[in-house]
């Protein structure tokens, strides 16, 4: 058995989309324990798939230039990601075509498709909505992470075969935990411009933040999820910059990788963060997280694994003042979390038995 895992990779500077690599390899070897898998992403990608544009991948499939469709033939399996958000164009409509492309050709190799568990929506284009349609629709089994995701694939035309959960909670525990009192993620993707919040609001609830937990005499370390690269949107300079505006009041934690964000986050009381994927691994090792959301693939996925403790950033008024009242007045916050990683487990616990009777 071959795998292709698309839109995760080991070695993405996004500890996210390695979370997302990590949890698809530990759920299907559990299937399949001799399978080998080939991770493709933006930032690793061969030779004979084009992604720059979804020209030069239809160029690369009419024209079968580039070998493009004999390397799609290798695989027995397309286990598609789509980065856990990116079934959807809010990222743009040029994305989510590359990836909706991909899936397709794959497909036409005779490759088996399926979805895994993520984010299906929404779709603001016809276009976005076409594409997507077609994925569901040639897609061997669908698995959405939360109600709504579902509930949009229903609108589609494809009902999804399993309610699940994000596949970070599948991975194994970590082992060495390293104890830290607050944790908070600053994501480099809002502290700039961009098409999903006002900038001003989040700065400011990110300071406010920070100087209240200061106040009450917490210990605050800044925790990047997306590494330093070339990606203007990682959120190792913002960090750097706050540690600097704070004038060393705050430490900087970056991680080496997966292992030691995760060691980072389990021996923490409590982490906050813009990243979703900060606050699931987090979540995943039963450590409190409290999600500032920028987007709709938040809250539902938050709301099915039991866990409450999301504020909006576009909705609330002062999320800053909404994170602080949850961290000063919320006494079961680590019980809480266990619960939630105990009711996670539970909805990806059906997926082996579905892989591994559909194929």
């Amino acid at each position: 058995m071959r795998i292709l895992v698309a839109w995760a990779s080991d070695l993405s500077p996004n500890l996210g989309v390695r979370a997302l690599g990590r949890g698809s390899v530990d759920l299907l070897k559990s299937v399949w324990p001799d399978a080998t898998f080939d991770f493709l992403d933006f930032g690793n990608k061969p030779a004979q798939v084009p992604l720059g544009h979804p020209r030069s991948l239809l160029k690369a499939r009419v024209m079968a230039r580039g070998g493009m469709m004999d390397w799609l033939k290798q695989f027995d399996l397309l286990w598609d990601t789509r980065s856990g958000d990116s079934f959807a164009d809010i990222y743009g409509t040029n994305r989510h075509a590359k990836m909706s492309l991909l899936h397709e050709f794959a497909t036409e190799a005779g490759v088996t498709a399926v979805l895994a568990p993520q984010t299906i929506g929404p779709f603001q284009h016809t276009t976005a909505r076409v594409l997507a349609k077609r994925n569901l629709r040639r897609s061997r089994l669908v698995f959405a992470r939360d109600p709504v995701s579902a509930k949009a694939s229903a609108r589609l035309g494809r009902k999804v075969d399993r309610m699940a959960t994000d596949l970070v909670f599948g991975i194994h525990q970590p082992t060495a935990p390293c104890e830290r009192d607050v944790l908070v993620n600053v994501s480099g993707l809002l502290w700039r411009a961009n098409d999903h919040v006002d900038l001003t609001k989040y700065r400011e609830s990110v300071r406010s933040i920070i100087a209240g937990l200061l106040s009450d005499g917490r210990d605050v370390t800044l925790l990047p999820h997306v590494l330093d690269s070339l990606d203007p949107d990682n959120d190792v300079p913002t960090c750097r910059e706050l540690e600097r505006e704070f004038d060393g009041a705050v430490g900087v934690l970056v991680p080496k990788g997966l292992e030691d964000v995760r060691d980072a986050v389990a021996g923490a009381n409590v982490v906050i963060g813009a990243r979703m994927h900060a606050c699931l691994n987090a979540l995943s090792t039963s450590t409190p997280a409290i999600a500032m959301a920028y987007s709709r693939k938040f809250e539902p996925l938050m709301k099915a694994i039991d866990w409450p403790h999301v504020i909006s950033v576009t909705e609330a008024e002062d999320p800053g003042a909404d994170v602080l009242q949850i961290i000063r007045n919320c006494h079961d916050l680590k019980s809480r979390a266990q619960i939630t990683r105990s009711r996670a487990s539970e909805l990806l616990a059906g997926i082996p038995q579905l892989l591994g009777g559909a194929l």
